[in-house]
């Protein structure tokens, strides 16, 4: 039969039935539910009333209890034989204790058969106090009726303090009380039980309450207590089942003795106090329920006040003398909304439910009706190359099971090679690599283990690289075969092993043997007699892979120890160049990893979240070593320059010349005044002072070659003034020179021989122009592509005489410390004219920035603490602490710690180096370290940490201030 057009999906049709079903039935429970929800609610309302009244009862014989205790207790006591007020006043205390031993008790009191009358009073509520007029620290009120000698009726007050010291004594002269009037009195004097009054309002109190009395045993008195029932209404509201729930306890005349409200309950009718009518309450249920007597059906449903109320009337029978009922009435709203949340959930439960069902529908559609179909996409999913999504459908059918294994064993197989691949492709180091690459072809090829040897130094024994699971595989193998098939016997012999193994050779690219790819193989992968042939190739050419693979990282790690290498190989040239620089390029770097792994260690501070990464760490070690690279090009000597008239040679030696051919001109006119007949005394005289004067001038002059103090304007001035003297050169002064020396002469016009001249001269050839080699560090110098901000000088060199020995302080002119401090320039351009590969980008900047100042006023750039990195700003901390604590140079005395801290202090205050970084060198104690391994003992002294540490604080303090 043919069915055109669009049929229906079976997942469809399941989930559709299912979904209908669960829709029918759930409706149909959910309402009988609801109807069965709604009368066990009524029912439990019905049987909560009933626990309810039970439960005011039990807490009004609570409160009642304890006061019946008192009472018959009482009535044993002696003050029913009391003949008059002392002996009464005596059983004070015990009155006392009663009201204490019972919160509910307002008063406790005595009656006579002769008309005498005790009452004493718990004066708790500052209102009843006033009212009273009661002294201040009153506790107690003692009302007493006594009968005088006179035979009147005499009435007292008495007020006393809590340790029953009495405070006021009145006589009341108006307060007359015959307690044989009073109902409890006449009612217990013909009982010999308690009686218990109705409800009422104690006239002093306020309260609600009611009233305790019994005859004494004696039969001479009777004794009562007022018991207030206040604390039932907060009973009542606790006890109340919904928010809406009215209640409220009525005796026989519908007087309100219990409501939530008590100010509604007590109502004045005239002077006096009265309870509240129910009527009065305005509640339109509670006196609908009282006019409708209960039947012992169970709660009513009723209507009052414009909505619908279940409600019920309960007895209190701890006021079996009287008729006390409790009126509840609940609002049906309230008492089925538990019916209604029910059916919402039930609803909610349907729905996911029937949710639930749809998926179950469709999962079993899709397990009955379309295994076919699910592998028709998987397979799809391989043919679009995406072999990471797993393969597999569960069928009866055998056919499509199986083929659903096969192609989930293919899925996972291309998988392991694709992360093999990728492996191979990205992974730099050697060992993590044959690593890797071992665990995902185990897995790939489902073999028992593996294991990768290559060659070390030792071109004659293959070392264990790798493995995973299988035999435990020696270190070293020892082989020596000659074909493939000879590789499997001798690995197996070597091995030691029961099981089979399959050794691929791996090699290079030229065909040099790099080691073995070993597998052990399982039962899948061996045939009777040998190893699948198949597996075997598949083995080689994954081999072939891998040996490209190791071979490349080899060369890598080969290439990167010749590198650093040649990098330490400048370093020490650098250092060797010069005996100024000593072991610089060498200490520093350690210096400076010793500083960043603290600073990465950091737990607190601005440096708790820095980190570096491995390459980053690669990157400033890098740079760490190459920092003073350019010094190669710092000409020797202007870097070894000891004294001022240092170029080449010391030039002192050349005025010294000078003097000498002075001395032998103050010796020749000697002998021409002697010729000319003058006095030889006189003539050896003026010989002797004339050469004290050259004698001394040239120790000035030498002196201040040197440079080891400051000149002052004084000793410049004499400079000038020796310099000024004259003699006279009978030689050509052109002759014997270098083209430079000739072509800056050439501007100079010759002079007559013999040419007089200044014994100390400035002269125009002294002056070395830059020409072509000026350095581009002048901002504005469009050649300045690395930003270089720095003061040039006018000329390369200036060597001349006066200009040098006039060196304020130290012995290098302005263009020689210029032209040392260029090394720094030529670091940054010689690094950024290597082909640096992206990680090592940031090399330039990290070493050729650390003579950079925090507030801005270093150089090449001039930047500022934020334009620098953490790496940049470690090594001008490391550069400048091991320059200063150096032994190993010859223009100065070595540093002790203190002292080089000291210097490092100063120039953190003056925000030349990064405070921060200052302080992790000195709370890590990284300064110790490096001393304790690279400075001598004697440099080893005490420091005060607490002192740099507090300076350090001020200086965070002021920034923060101007900030």
């Amino acid at each position: 039969m043919n069915f055109p057009g669009r049929g229906f999906s079976l997942q469809l049709l399941i989930a559709l039935a299912i979904m209908l079903s669960t829709l029918v039935l759930g409706g149909v429970l959910a309402y009988q539910g609801y109807r069965g929800i709604e009368q066990a609610l009524v029912a439990a309302s019905g049987d909560s009333a009933h626990q309810l009244s039970r439960t005011i009862n039990e807490r009004a014989q609570r409160l009642i209890d304890p006061a019946l205790s008192s009472i018959r207790l009482m009535a044993y006591d002696p003050i029913s034989q009391a003949k008059d007020l002392p002996e009464r006043l005596e059983r004070l205390p015990l009155l006392v204790a009663s009201l204490n031993a019972n919160k509910m008790l307002s008063a406790v009191y005595v009656g006579y058969p002769n008309g005498e009358f005790l009452l004493v009073r718990v004066l708790r509520d500052d209102s009843v106090k006033q009212h009273l007029q009661a002294p201040p620290g009153s506790a107690y009120l003692v009302q007493s009726i006594s009968l005088g000698e006179n035979g009147q009726y005499q009435g007292a007050w008495r007020f006393y303090d809590p340790q029953l010291a009495l405070l006021k004594n009145e006589i009341k002269a108006d307060y007359r009380f015959d307690p044989r009037t009073r109902p409890w009195f006449s009612g217990s004097m013909d009982s010999t039980t308690t009686v218990l009054t109705k409800p009422y309002v104690f006239f002093t109190t306020r309260e609600i309450g009611l009233t305790l009395s019994q005859r004494s045993v004696d039969g001479a008195a009777v004794l009562g207590m007022d018991a207030s029932v206040n604390d039932l209404g907060g009973e009542v509201e606790d006890l109340r089942m919904t928010p809406g729930t009215e209640m409220a306890v009525v005796d026989s005349a519908s007087n309100v003795v219990v409501y939530n409200d008590l100010q509604r309950v007590v109502v004045k009718d005239g002077e006096s106090l009265r309870l509240s009518r129910l009527n009065e309450l305005g509640v339109e249920s509670l006196d609908w329920l009282y006019a409708n007597p209960d039947d012992g059906t169970g709660p009513k449903r009723f209507r009052a006040g414009g909505q619908d109320w279940y409600g019920m009337q309960v007895p209190l029978s701890t006021f079996t003398q009287h008729d006390v009922r409790v009126l509840i009435a609940v609002p049906a709203s309230e008492l089925l909304m538990g019916a209604r949340q029910v059916l919402l959930e039930q609803a909610l439960w349907a729905g996911a439910l029937i949710a639930l069902l749809l998926l179950v529908g469709w999962y079993l559609a899709r397990r009955i009706g379309q295994p076919l179909q699910a592998l028709t996409q998987q397979v799809r999913g391989l043919a679009s190359f995406d072999f990471g999504r797993p393969v597999g459908v569960e069928s009866r059918i055998t056919e499509v099971r199986e083929l659903s294994q096969v192609l989930g064993s293919m899925s996972r197989t291309i998988n392991n090679f694709q992360a093999i691949t990728l492996t191979l492709s990205r992974e730099t180091h050697l060992d993590n690599l044959l690593s890797s690459v071992l665990t995902q072809l185990v897995d790939a090829t489902a073999v028992s283990g593996g294991a990768v040897y290559l060659y070390g130094d030792d071109a004659d024994t293959l070392r264990l690289t790798a493995h995973c699971r299988g035999d435990q595989y020696p270190a070293e193998l020892h082989l020596a075969v000659d074909s493939a098939s000879d590789l499997d016997t001798a690995v197996a012999q070597a091995l030691n092993s029961d099981a089979q193994h399959l050794a691929v050779a791996l090699n290079d690219r030229s065909g040099q043997l790099l080691g073995l790819l070993v597998l052990q193989l399982g039962p899948t992968q061996q045939q009777a007699g040998g190893v699948q042939q198949p597996f075997r190739r598949f083995v080689q050419e994954l081999s072939g892979a891998a040996a490209v693979a190791i071979e490349t990282r080899q060369l890598i790690e080969s290439q990167q120890r010749l590198l650093d290498a040649i990098i330490k190989l400048l370093a020490d040239a650098t250092d060797a160049k010069s005996p100024y620089t000593g072991g610089h390029c060498q200490r520093v770097p350690q210096l400076a990893e010793m500083l960043i792994d603290k600073v990465i260690a950091a737990q607190s501070g601005p440096f708790a979240h820095y980190t570096m990464s491995e390459m980053e760490r690669y990157e400033f070690r890098i740079a760490a070593w190459l920092h003073d690279c350019g010094k190669v090009t710092s000409p020797e000597h202007v870097v070894d320059k000891a004294t001022k008239l240092e170029t080449l040679y010391n030039r002192i030696h050349e005025v010294r010349t000078r003097f000498e051919v002075l001395w032998r001109d103050a010796e020749l006119d000697y002998w021409k005044a002697i010729a000319a007949g003058d006095d030889p005394q006189a003539a050896q005289e003026a010989l002797q002072r004339r050469q004290a004067v050259l004698q001394e001038e040239f120790a000035f002059i030498a002196n201040a070659n040197i440079g080891g103090e400051f000149m002052r304007d004084e000793d410049v001035e004499r400079l000038q003034q020796i310099g000024a003297r004259r003699w006279f050169r009978h030689f050509d002064n052109r002759l014997g020179l270098s083209r430079d020396e000739a072509e800056r002469l050439a501007a100079v016009p010759p002079t007559t021989l013999p040419a007089e001249e200044r014994l100390l001269a400035d002269r125009a050839d002294h002056l070395v122009p830059w020409g072509e080699r000026k350095p581009p560090v002048d901002k504005h110098d469009p050649r300045n592509l690395w930003g270089f901000d720095m003061r040039l000088p006018a000329q390369a060199y200036n060597f001349g005489e006066l200009y040098n020995l006039g060196i304020r302080r130290g012995t290098l002119t302005d263009e020689e410390r210029f032209k040392i401090n260029e090394h720094i320039v030529q670091t940054i351009i010689m690094l950024n004219t290597l082909p640096l590969p992206r990680n090592l980008r940031r090399v330039p900047d990290i070493a050729g920035n650390h003579h950079e100042k925090m507030d801005g006023t270093g150089y090449p750039r001039r930047l500022r603490k934020d334009d620098m990195s953490i790496a940049e700003r470690v090594i001008a901390i490391a550069d400048i602490f091991e320059a200063l604590s150096a032994a190993d140079r010859p223009y100065k005395p070595a540093k002790t710690l203190s002292e080089s801290l000291k210097i490092l202090s100063a120039m953190a205050r003056d925000q030349h180096i990064d405070a921060e970084l200052f302080r992790v060198f000195l709370v890590s104690g990284v300064y110790r370290e490096y001393g304790e391994q690279f400075l001598r003992r004697e440099q080893l002294d005490e420091i005060d940490i607490q002192s740099y540490l507090a300076a350090l604080d001020e200086v965070a303090g002021l920034s923060r201030n101007v900030s």
